[in-house]
């Protein structure tokens, strides 16, 4: 029996649909959106709409490269180092293994004041905080207070892991290379005393780490209690509930820890270390002269250099790791 074939009443594609049934289609609806008929509109360039546009934007961007560039003037920075690898260093007797810990003073003056608030930096050089393996080795999930990831840590911070059979926390490679180098800094006065100047150590962070992705293990009872049955990473000196006397400075959201457990993307970088805020609008936050840099090394493993600089009105200390890292 022969039958009356339509390519039109074919599916899109497939075969032709039965004598008595219903036509499918995967055809899009009728609208306006769907058929792409909404209205648009194509400007038409031309040199008398381009010219102007390009003059007005130019106008808008000069005073902000004025403002830029007068900013950029304001920069002061004062470099110090400190690795030691000089012998009339005062740092060169640090390089020995056998002198730990081992304290140095550097002195140094600045010729002009330093106004507003003052950041305080520490920085790496052939550091590779972004290797794999390194950026790798730790376990969000212990860090963020998880009392079943504290006993029991992500197996990516091996070798870093567990220590005399008890978990490391925090574990992983990150956390035991983080750099514990003590610095302060004196003032001398014009009878040759030496001022302290308060070094704030709050307020480095980033507030989401600090806030969000950092936590202490939940509880009422003291943290050296909801960390029972863990150990201190290996290069450790202190255990993680003792790195400050502050209770909401302490553990997994101390700031000194949370800048260092944010990884560098390059192997030259500088951190946070600490913050001088500026008192009154009289008097500058560090005023010309002379000043003392007191640096106490926990444990020696590398050598350091120390950058003490201004980015408008901002001082940096930075220490730079000359030597190499890898995993």
């Amino acid at each position: 029996m022969a039958m009356n074939y339509n390519a039109k009443d074919e599916v899109d594609g497939g075969p032709p649909c039965p004598p008595g049934g219903t036509a499918k289609t995967r055809r899009p609806d009728n609208t306006a959106f769907k058929q792409q008929r909404l209205p648009a509109w194509q400007p038409i360039l031309t040199a008398g709409t381009v010219l102007p546009t390009f003059f007005i934007i130019g106008l808008i961007f000069i005073p902000i490269g004025i403002g830029i560039f007068v900013t950029s003037n304001n920069i002061r920075e004062i470099e110090i180092d400190y690795t030691g690898t000089d012998p009339s260093s005062p740092c060169y007797k640090c390089l020995s293994p056998n002198v730990t810990p081992c304290i140095c003073t550097i002195n140094f003056t600045l010729d002009q004041s330093f106004e507003g608030n003052v950041f305080m930096y520490y920085g790496l050089s052939n550091f590779y905080q972004n290797h794999r393996r390194y950026v790798k080795s730790r376990d969000d999930g212990q860090l963020n207070g998880d009392p079943s990831a504290l006993l029991n840590p992500s197996k990516e911070c091996e070798p870093y892991r567990r220590n005399e059979d008890k978990p490391i926390a925090p574990c992983g490679a990150i956390a035991n290379s983080m750099f514990n180098d003590t610095l302060e800094l004196f003032q001398v006065g014009n009878a040759s005393d030496l001022m302290p100047i308060t070094l704030k150590k709050k307020g480095i962070a980033w507030w989401t780490d600090k806030n969000v992705k950092f936590r202490n293990p939940p509880g009422t009872d003291p943290l050296e209690e909801r960390f029972k049955g863990t150990t201190k990473p290996v290069n450790w000196v202190k255990p993680v509930y003792m790195l400050d006397s502050d209770e909401d400075n302490n553990g997994f959201i101390n700031e000194d820890f949370i800048v260092w457990m944010r990884t560098a993307a390059l192997p030259t970088f500088r951190k946070l270390y600490r913050l001088i805020e500026r008192k009154n609008d009289l008097h500058p936050t560090l005023p010309a002269g002379r000043y003392y840099l007191n640096i106490t090394y926990i444990i020696l493993n590398t050598l350091h250099v120390l950058f003490i600089s201004s980015i408008v009105n901002h001082l940096h200390t930075v220490d730079k790791n000359t030597g190499t890292w890898s995993l």
